[in-house]
């Protein structure tokens, strides 16, 4: 059975006061009471904010956008398997001053809505930390950051201050009012530290749930090494023998399959296939005939990666790509 613990969302009643060094007193306070209580969460926020919006990724999908933040000097993305939707999946972050960077999705669990990605240019990234103690605690004060609507560069991240109001196994509830393109955002705690990741927006404004990080540490391997976990409602396993390619092949006099044509805009294309390639190799496979190929490709679903070994003008090449979705 979950653990549930809650508050009414205007009066946050405290309950216990852990001891961390750098844990603020005004969390342990049912309300600010006066002109200093109010100035010291100021003063928290503005020192917490600067390093966490340079963090806050707006992903673009195409058709569409979410946020992450960024959590490594690497490019490690944290953000909601909803926005990311699957495995492998490219796209584009793009950072509050404007800078864009090429992204891909890695592992997800889509129950608890916990996804990770990462950058795939070189460089080195702004970044913020994690809260790995779990040191969050009810009524404590947050703020979210998220860029809501989609990018904006004059206005910005949009800033949200509020305090947690429910803390469940899986989930956190929060008043600070989310809309769309919110989801997968940070939620920070006033020292500045990731605490989780915007899910779900309520009914209500002031009614928001977010992926704690405890469900991102209990699955970060499996994340990490590009796992599809669970069968919840935030994300669809791809199915095997829905996968496209977009290209016409023939079998070669000497060896493998030779290319006839390529579909506009397919995989293949994308990838830079040309006709007159011959196809020696799938993912180390020979292909001999169009039924090896049709074989390996009834195992492989929308987003795989493939590898194909082949001959462009006598010269040995390989060209390594993702499969499309033959639905779309």
């Amino acid at each position: 059975m979950s653990r549930i613990r809650s508050i009414p969302l205007i009066a946050a009643l405290v309950v216990g006061s852990p001891s961390f060094a750098e844990r603020s007193y005004i969390n342990d306070k049912k309300t600010p009471e006066n002109r200093h209580d109010l100035e010291v969460i100021q003063q928290n926020l503005t020192n917490a904010l600067p390093a966490a919006r340079k963090a806050t990724v707006c992903i673009d999908l195409g058709e569409g956008s979410g946020s992450g933040v960024v959590i490594s000097k690497e490019g490690l993305i944290l953000t909601a398997a909803h926005v990311t939707g699957g495995v492998g999946k490219g796209f584009t972050v793009i950072f509050e001053d404007g800078r864009k960077v090429k992204a891909e999705s890695l592992g997800l669990n889509s129950e608890t809505d916990a996804a990770m990605a990462r950058i795939i240019d070189e460089g080195s990234y702004p970044f913020v930390p994690l809260d790995r103690k779990d040191s969050t605690r009810l009524g404590d004060w947050v703020f979210a950051l998220g860029h809501s609507g989609g990018f904006d560069k004059d206005r910005g991240c949009v800033v949200r201050v509020g305090r947690l109001v429910r803390i469940m196994d899986d989930t956190l509830q929060s008043d600070c009012n989310l809309i769309g393109g919110d989801s997968g955002g940070p939620l920070f705690d006033l020292e500045g530290r990731l605490v989780g990741i915007h899910s779900r927006v309520g009914n209500r404004l002031p009614e928001n749930m977010h992926v704690p990080m405890s469900a991102f540490l209990e699955n970060w391997d499996a994340m990490s090494k590009s796992e599809f976990m669970g069968d919840g409602p935030f994300a669809k396993k791809p199915e095997k023998g829905k996968a496209f390619l977009g290209l016409l092949a023939e079998p070669y006099d000497q060896a493998g399959l030779k290319v006839k044509k390529v579909g506009r805009e397919s995989p293949a294309e994308k990838a830079g296939i040309e006709p007159g390639d011959v196809l020696l190799k799938m993912d180390g496979v020979e292909l001999k005939t169009r039924d090896d190929f049709k074989d390996l490709m009834k195992e492989k679903a929308p987003d795989d990666r493939v590898v194909f070994e082949l001959l462009r003008k006598g010269k040995h090449e390989t060209l390594t790509l993702r499969l499309g979705n033959r639905d779309d």
